[in-house]
């Protein structure tokens, strides 16, 4: 066995606990256990050829990564980014055939997520760390880290979408091109224009009363975003009445194409009536929470029998990981809407569009797509100037890298092979 210095040993430890310090909320509240934190994921978890590991000092963060294609040196690389509520582990089944095609995959624990440390779980904590730009600084700290100066794509689901949108806009010589899926980039925000002469130059986008109109219809509804702005839906979800595991296999059910309901399509406007007709998981009932909501779908035996993309051992895998962390370092990111931090800096880029080749990927029986009438319409006519390609996989909901991890790793490498 190999004797460290005691140099080596202060050094290690330098390296560690500044990710665990700024995390010890997390571990009081959230009764962590250093075990989940401090080790990789078990391998049984994994395909083969997909690696768990971590990298130390990413933006003050310790990085939980899920790798594919490490065995060969100088190999393009891509960036995957997960979303609302998943992990890397989201991309365990389109990491291999990507890795196979030539590539370094790598998938990150985002911030507020898994096994990744360096960030505050109060609710009461400081929001700033999870704005957008800071994200995408974790991002380009995580490229560095791994030795390169370019990724040949950043590919983002759900909260990862416009995440990735963000990583392209901000910085097109390290993100080559970009892959959007399930929640439309509509663009970076306006600043602003011709009201020098003004008297009225506010420039709210949403009004608050739409939200007042949601409660006011016949049956009552609220946005499922400002319920994941509230102090109790982390503790509503990560204590669910059902338990957590069946809280999240009906989440994932009700929001995938298993749910043969989900039949979306364009609504007409950003009214509470047009928004009534999307599903409780987007416009919930007033009076119910979360959990409340998604139990009245929860998939019977017959419906759990015949799931292929979510069996009882992936299942397994989140229910462990969420029920030591809960949800609240991914809510916090939708806290970052209504909060206006991080608006400021966001607009540096105002009229700044995505010029790399862009693609677009969602389910064919996924919401998302539509949930913010005129984001996918303005994503391919202004936000991106090169969008090259939009997809919408049959047989998918929201989840469609999982769904359909086959069709999509198709997809992406018939992107990525026809890049000039």
């Amino acid at each position: 066995m190999k004797t460290l210095t005691r140099r080596q040993i202060l050094r290690s430890a330098t390296l560690i606990a500044p990710a665990l310090a700024a995390s010890s909320n997390l571990f009081a509240q959230n009764q962590f256990t250093l075990d989940g934190v401090m080790h990789p994921y078990r391998q049984e978890w994994l395909p083969d050829g997909v690696r768990s590991r971590f990298v130390n000092n990413v933006n003050g963060l310790r990085v939980h990564v899920l790798e594919a294609g490490f065995e060969t040196p100088n190999r393009p690389a891509l960036l995957l980014l997960h979303g609302f509520p998943e992990l890397a582990y989201s991309w365990r089944n389109v990491m291999k055939p990507l890795a196979d095609a030539g590539y370094h995959v790598f998938a990150p624990d985002v911030r507020g997520y898994g096994r990744t440390t360096g960030w505050d779980s109060n609710y009461d904590g400081d929001l700033t760390p999870f704005r957008s730009l800071n994200k995408v600084r974790d991002a380009l700290g995580l490229v560095y880290a791994f030795g390169y100066d370019s990724v040949a794509a950043v590919i983002g689901h759900d909260a990862g979408s416009p995440l990735a949108g963000w990583c392209a806009v901000t910085r097109p010589d390290i993100f080559k091109s970009v892959v959007m899926m399930s929640a439309p980039f509509s663009g970076t925000p306006s600043i602003p224009k011709n009201f020098a002469d003004s008297k009225n130059s506010d420039s709210t986008e949403i009004s608050s009363t739409i939200y007042d109109d949601l409660a006011a219809l016949t049956r009552p509804r609220k946005h499922y975003q400002r319920y994941y702005q509230t102090r109790q839906a982390n503790n509503d979800m990560w204590h669910a009445k059902q338990g957590l595991s069946n809280f999240i296999r009906a989440y994932y059910h009700y929001k995938s194409a298993d749910w043969t309901d989900n039949k979306p399509y364009r609504l007409a406007g950003r009214t509470a009536e047009e928004w009534a007709k999307m599903p409780t998981y987007y416009i919930m009932d007033l009076n119910m929470n979360m959990a409340e909501t998604v139990e009245l779908h929860m998939p019977s035996d017959r419906e759990v029998s015949r799931n292929t993309w979510l069996p009882d051992a992936a299942l397994e895998v989140y229910t462990e990981e969420y029920g030591r962390t809960g949800f609240q370092g991914g809510l916090n990111g939708y806290r970052m809407g209504s909060s206006g931090i991080g608006r400021a800096e966001q607009q540096l880029y105002a009229g700044k569009t995505i010029d790399q080749p862009s693609m677009f990927i969602s389910g064919a029986s996924d919401w998302g797509t539509y949930q913010s009438p005129g984001n996918f319409e303005r994503m391919q006519e202004s936000a991106c100037t090169d969008m090259r390609e939009v997809h919408l996989v049959q047989g998918a909901g929201h989840w469609v890298q999982q769904e359909q991890a086959e069709e999509t790793s198709r997809l992406l490498l018939n992107f990525l092979e026809n890049l000039s």
